[in-house]
């Protein structure tokens, strides 16, 4: 990394990060009644893009509400704050699995491991990007939902 990085690129994934928590943050505290959220279909935009990006996901979620989402991103969120190898030991403990060793890898694999990192955080500030603004959208749908959408903003 050169040093002369403006401080908002080298924190880019980090502050990604903390958008999409505060943002679940704020949907988690004016969700007050999850289950209304329960049977309420997802935005139109949402289904036009499952249909348009990726056909199986949209027949795998034919079933998928707001009261999913919500879950999901919630979810997303205790993964990002309490980390991926926690969520990995409780279920590896339900099922009773020996954990599997790391692969090994050789030095010419190294070489090319900045790379593979810069594509993978690119990914993830991707993703990251667009689970903040469903959550945000989730918020300012209930709050439609429930008669007050004009409230704190």
């Amino acid at each position: 990394m050169q040093m002369s990085e403006p401080l908002s690129q080298k924190n880019a994934l980090f502050t990604a990060m903390n958008r999409f928590i505060g943002a679940v943050n704020n949907m988690d505290e004016t969700v007050m009644v999850p289950s209304l959220l329960r049977d309420v279909p997802l935005d139109q935009e949402i289904e036009m893009q499952k249909l348009t990006n990726d056909p199986a996901s949209y027949l795998r979620d034919v079933e998928a509400d707001m009261y999913s989402y919500y879950s999901q991103l919630k979810s997303i969120r205790n993964n990002i704050e309490w980390g991926v190898m926690r969520a990995e030991e409780q279920r590896r403990k339900a099922k009773d699995t020996p954990a599997q060793e790391p692969e090994r890898t050789d030095p010419e694999n190294n070489m090319d491991l900045e790379q593979l990192l810069q594509f993978h955080l690119k990914g993830l500030h991707g993703v990251l990007s667009k689970l903040t603004c469903q959550a945000n959208n989730l918020t300012n749908r209930y709050k439609q939902e429930i008669g007050i959408a004009g409230w704190g903003q």
